[in-house]
């Protein structure tokens, strides 16, 4: 690789880096480009090189993070084969990640209010959504909910997925908020899968 193009990747990974720490800490309001420059060392030239401005810097952010949260998901289903307990695990993860200070603070408070709902959403419904609706087929090919409900299913759960990592993200003390809501969270996702563990009465159409 060019000299050149690997010292400027390495930058853009540094500048990615600070203000990764830099966003988590403070929020994405109460951080400047100043903080950046002074953290990471780079000259005001070479962050601009990289990034138009602190937006595009905070969506490279969202990247790294999202990259990190799908390793980490990934890693909660590897070596589940069954589709609905994958989701399971995977949903489970997911909600888990909440209480995660950089996730809390970049993906689930300050993401919304940079991006905007409906940006926000749409990125929510691309990058979860077909998954969710995969599985709901499955589900309804084993006979555990009807086959007309998968859309309308897929967007509950994904709505009742965001809602509860938000209230954890949201509260004062995330950690007692998870440990307050997985239950219930999980009843949810046994009911909805007719997964075989759920509560008797779960309903599985």
């Amino acid at each position: 690789m060019n000299k050149n193009v690997e010292r400027g990747q390495a930058t853009r990974a540094h500048l990615v880096d600070v203000a990764t720490r830099l966003f988590a800490a403070h929020g994405y309001d109460s951080t400047s480009i100043e903080m950046v420059l002074a953290e990471s060392g780079a000259s005001r030239g070479s962050l601009y090189h990289h990034f138009k401005g602190k937006e595009a810097l905070f969506e490279a952010v969202l990247e790294s993070v999202g990259a990190r949260i799908a390793a980490e998901v990934g890693e909660a289903i590897a070596g589940i084969s069954e589709p609905l307990a994958a989701q399971r695990a995977g949903a489970l993860a997911w909600i888990r990640l909440a209480c995660d200070p950089v996730v809390r603070q970049i993906i689930l408070i300050d993401e919304p209010a940079v991006l905007g709902w409906e940006r926000w959403r749409a990125f929510d419904e691309m990058a979860t959504l077909p998954a969710i609706r995969d599985v709901l087929t499955y589900a309804a090919e084993a006979g555990h909910i009807e086959a007309s409900h998968v859309d309308a299913f897929a967007h509950i759960a994904l709505a009742a997925t965001t809602e509860v990592a938000m209230m954890i993200a949201r509260s004062d003390d995330p950690a007692a908020t998870l440990r307050a809501v997985e239950s219930a969270y999980t009843e949810f996702l046994d009911r909805l899968l007719g997964y075989p563990d759920a509560p008797s009465g779960a309903a599985t159409a």
